[in-house]
């Protein structure tokens, strides 16, 4: 082999292994396995869509300083409105896309959020206890029409990511209903 040829193969495979590395949160959401190492004591599961992620409480979802990091490890639970085991309406935002050198395994947990239908489950750990809900609704809204949820007073839990995938163009929300705490 010539020293051009090796020179021509060693770029080729580390450009196979760098767009691998990049893209395979976005190949994880697409598998059918739960990562083996998902641990956390609280978390989301959204099985349909094979999505696995902690949560992180207490974000002001009004301020970017304060929910930017937060969703670099997971999804972010909104300060102000209700908790897990609480009356009223939970709401939990992350990201379902960034710049491919942005991405991680744990920031990306909305990626499918859109392909949810009516009915699927939706399971939140929180310590000792298991939430699950059922989606009853979706829709989508412009970022200036995100504040309406702040008047939701239903016993629910709404998730939202942005859309069209890759974009910030418009909010997708996703509203379940309690079915069982464990």
């Amino acid at each position: 082999m010539s020293p051009r040829s090796i020179i021509s193969n060693i770029l080729i495979v580390s450009g196979l292994s760098l767009l691998s590395y990049i893209y395979f949160p976005i190949l994880l959401a697409y598998t059918p396995l739960k990562p083996a190492q998902f641990k956390s004591t609280y978390s989301i599961e959204i099985p349909k869509i094979n999505a696995y992620a902690p949560i992180i409480a207490n974000v002001d979802p009004w301020v970017k300083e304060n929910y930017a990091d937060a969703l670099t490890k997971g999804v972010a639970q909104a300060k102000g409105f209700a908790d897990f085991g609480q009356k009223g309406t939970i709401f939990l935002f992350a990201h379902s896309s960034l710049p491919p050198w942005q991405i991680t395994r744990a920031n990306t947990a909305f990626l499918r959020l859109g392909d949810l239908k009516l009915g699927d489950e939706i399971i939140v750990k929180k310590f000792e206890k298991t939430y699950l809900y059922k989606v009853v609704d979706k829709k989508k809204i412009w970022p200036d029409e995100v504040n309406t949820i702040t008047h939701e007073v239903e016993d629910q839990i709404i998730l939202q990511t942005c859309t069209p995938l890759g974009t910030d163009l418009q909010r997708l929300l996703v509203y379940a209903k309690p079915v069982l705490v464990e």
